[in-house]
């Protein structure tokens, strides 16, 4: 990490590396991190992600090249092997590298021949991880970055440390650039995330409560109205991914009537009712898919993904206002006269 007494606190050698100017990375949130919410953060100088988690190929061209269209700066493609079916995930990749994508973010369990098949393509690999072990097996299989997801974070939650505390038992044993990914939305999380030796921070729930986020303006709503205690994690919403893929939501509905039994669901004895629809393709009650600007439906049944940052978000601003803000107030924390004992906001 850059020395915190020098002229811009926030520059860490992270920043050279992905080539954006602040350490703060959007989250390849499926559905959500399309070419506009990805293009307004890597704009305002964060790195953006698309995130592109089972995308068919058409699609993926579509947000790569108007991601191009909108942005000079570098970006990242976010894919998950293990919840993606083989010939698809090939296809994905292949059409990324035919694209001219040199960054990739990976999630879930380490599969070190998809990590080998990129980093043999010239590309920059990120893996997200929930444990010290996936750490070092990410390093091991050439991962350039180590993104560590606490059990705060919103969404699909493969790990159950908190953040903090996983990011410091990884920068224990290995050298490279640390993001701390979980409950993070304001400045004093991305101060607090460098003052232990991390490189940076990711941020989903933030992002996701932005103006160019491809969220229906209903789950935007949602998490503004709430606070961090107003989440479950819970793996109801499995269908699609597989058993035991706990993921981090607002309560509704459907997690009311779990009766406090949030974890431990067999996808096989879910009933498959449609509730939703995106365009002509059905939405499954119990699916992982979260309510988009394109979804009709009931959508208060869905996955409402959220991380513990939720309280920390008061409004739905573009995402250039919510980044400049983060990185103002931690600009100025680490500037102040006092270097330590930062917590970060959940």
């Amino acid at each position: 990490m850059t020395d915190q007494h020098s002229a811009e606190p926030l520059r860490t050698p992270l920043c050279d590396l992905l080539g954006c100017e602040a350490p703060v990375l959007l989250a390849g949130m499926g559905g959500v991190s399309r070419w506009e919410l990805a293009a307004a953060v890597a704009n305002a100088g964060g790195y953006g992600m698309l995130g592109m988690v089972r995308e068919p190929i058409d699609l993926i061209t579509r947000e790569v090249t108007a991601m191009r269209a909108a942005t000079d700066r570098p970006f990242a493609v976010n894919l998950i092997p293990a919840a993606t079916e083989p010939q698809l995930l090939e296809a994905q990749i292949a059409c990324c590298l035919d694209l001219g994508v040199t960054a990739f973010c990976f999630f879930w369990d380490v599969m070190p021949d998809v990590v080998a098949r990129v980093k043999n393509a010239g590309c920059l690999v990120l893996h997200q991880v929930g444990t010290e072990a996936a750490a070092r097996m990410a390093e091991a299989a050439g991962a350039d970055v180590i993104i560590a997801q606490g059990i705060e974070a919103g969404g699909h939650v493969h790990g159950r440390s908190p953040a903090f505390g996983l990011a410091e038992r990884i920068l224990a044993g290995t050298d490279l650039p640390v993001v701390v990914s979980g409950g993070i939305a304001t400045g004093e999380g991305l101060a607090a995330a460098l003052a232990i030796g991390a490189s940076g921070v990711q941020c989903g729930t933030a992002f996701l409560a932005t103006e160019e986020s491809f969220a229906h303006s209903y789950h935007k709503s949602r998490i503004v109205e709430a606070t961090g205690e107003d989440t479950v994690l819970t793996d109801v919403f499995v269908l699609n991914w597989p058993k035991g893929a706990a993921v981090r939501v607002i309560g509704n509905s459907v997690t009311e009537g779990l009766k406090g039994n949030y974890l431990g669901h067999d996808p096989d004895s879910l009933p498959r009712e449609t509730i939703a629809h995106d365009d002509d393709q059905p939405r499954l009650r119990f699916s992982t898919d979260s309510p988009l600007r394109t979804t009709t439906g009931d959508l208060e049944a869905m996955a409402l993904y959220a991380g513990q940052g939720a309280g920390n978000i008061p409004d739905v601003v573009p995402a250039a206002a919510r980044l400049n803000a983060m990185v103002a107030q931690a600009r100025h924390i680490l500037k102040g006269p006092v270097r330590n004992g930062f917590t970060a906001m959940s």
